[in-house]
């Protein structure tokens, strides 16, 4: 800057004095003068700057410098997102998960540029100024939404940098918000029947009292609510359980054919009432399966159980029996061999694309006053979801528009060498 000053007092004497020899052609000499000085300026100042940046660079290149081999090895590997900012607060390190989040290009850039979070950002200035250990709750919303925590603190050795943790916390704020969910809907199915029957407790010991008829009729009402509570009460106890045992996987061996022939005896009484007729296919040779014959008899007798409610009344309900490639199971997780496939279609009218994706959540449905009149707890699917996921299977869903909807459970059959280990459990649609 200072070379720059002297060039432009330099470039003024030169042409105050060529203005004073030669006043005709002074002013453009003056302005020639005035364009060299500038000149002159803007290179030594993008020198200096250029000196400034190199000087900045080989900083942090021997910050990066102090850390060993091992330790850096170790700080890759971390699963967790980690960068290191030196007391300029530019990043000089980070690793694989950070740059997952982030994007790959951080060496060099101010945190500012990598990290545009307010809180973030200024919880770090304020760590980086006082030393005090700091923890800032944020999310980024786009292109998927996630949440995260924040941990930051100044290294006490020098050169004093500063590091930036990340703990990714959106499956706890999701499971946080699915039990929220779940007690205000459970509450909300609950406190509807629960109100009815105490309206009808009350128009009972008042002007009904002595009305025959009303009563009856009542009465009658308040047992269909009653057993609507119980089927509820029922299907949660269900559920609980399964999510408690989800994670262990089952050991017997099961005749998959026999567990649907008596899913589907069970519901005989209640087809009858549609005239539905329910139509289990034959399927010889085809091997057990590895599971629990309790929770598959009721994940079938939930699959058959929907199949008649929403099929054509007067229609039919076709389960068949077949084997699948090892290849058809879900990614993640071990296969033994090969899977057998348990496919339970209806003819009803089938379900609308977008409300596919959802269809497992608990207490949703498609059409609530269809489900509710029919003695739907809103759980039945949620608790196929469950059993599939412990049984190491997958659940596919098939409904073209009109044609009825198909509902596949893919279990992993038992071969002689079958050695059971604890699978992967994740979530299916």
């Amino acid at each position: 800057m200072r070379n720059g000053f002297w060039c432009i007092a330099l470039g003024a004497v030169a042409a105050l004095a060529a203005l004073h020899a030669l006043p005709s052609i002074g002013l453009w000499i003056l302005a020639g003068v005035v364009v060299a000085a500038a000149f002159l300026f803007s290179l030594l100042s993008n020198r200096a700057g250029h000196s400034s940046d190199t000087v900045a660079a080989a900083q942090s290149d021997r910050m990066v410098g102090l850390l060993p081999p091992l330790a850096r090895e170790v700080l890759e590997r971390l699963p967790d997102p980690l960068m290191l900012l030196d007391t300029a607060g530019r990043v000089i390190f980070a690793n694989k998960a950070m740059m997952a989040v982030v994007g790959t290009d951080t060496h060099r850039k101010h945190v500012s540029a990598v990290l545009r979070t307010p809180a973030v950002l200024q919880a770090i200035d304020r760590t980086a100024a006082s030393g005090e250990p700091a923890s800032i709750d944020f999310s980024f919303r786009v292109p998927v939404e996630r949440h995260f925590q924040a941990y930051v603190t100044r290294m006490e050795q020098t050169p004093g940098l500063t590091a930036v943790l990340l703990h990714d916390v959106t499956a706890a704020k999701k499971a946080e918000q699915a039990r929220a969910d779940f007690v205000a809907n459970a509450s909300h199915e609950l406190r509807t029947p629960l109100a009815a029957v105490t309206g009808f407790i009350d128009t009972l010991k008042g002007h009904a009292r002595d009305d025959e008829g009303a009563r009856e009729k009542f009465l009658d009402i308040m047992g269909v609510e009653a057993d609507r509570m119980r089927r509820l009460i029922d299907d949660l106890l269900s559920l609980t359980r399964i999510e408690q045992n989800e994670h262990v996987p089952p050991s017997g061996e099961v005749d998959i054919v026999e567990v649907v022939r008596d899913a589907s005896a069970a519901l005989q009484g209640l087809a009858r009432l549609d005239d539905v007729t329910i139509s289990v296919g034959e399927a010889p040779g085809l091997p057990a399966v590895v599971g629990e014959r309790d929770e598959l008899i009721q994940l079938f007798q939930n699959l058959i159980h929907n199949a008649i409610k929403y099929g054509k009344a007067g229609g039919r309900v076709c389960i068949v029996f077949s084997l699948a490639p090892s290849s058809a199971a879900p990614a993640g997780r071990r296969s033994r061999g090969s899977l057998v496939a348990i496919s339970v279609k209806d003819d009803g009218e089938g379900i609308p694309r977008e409300a596919i994706p959802r269809l497992t959540e608990r207490f949703y449905r498609v059409d609530v006053k269809r489900s509710r009149e029919r003695g739907g707890t809103g759980l039945g699917l949620a608790i196929v979801k469950h059993i599939v996921n412990r049984h190491n299977g997958r659940l596919q869903i098939e409904s073209p528009p009109g044609e009825g909807s198909t509902f596949t459970v893919l279990l992993p059959a038992v071969s002689p060498a079958d050695t059971i280990a604890t699978p992967v459990v994740t979530e299916v649609l």
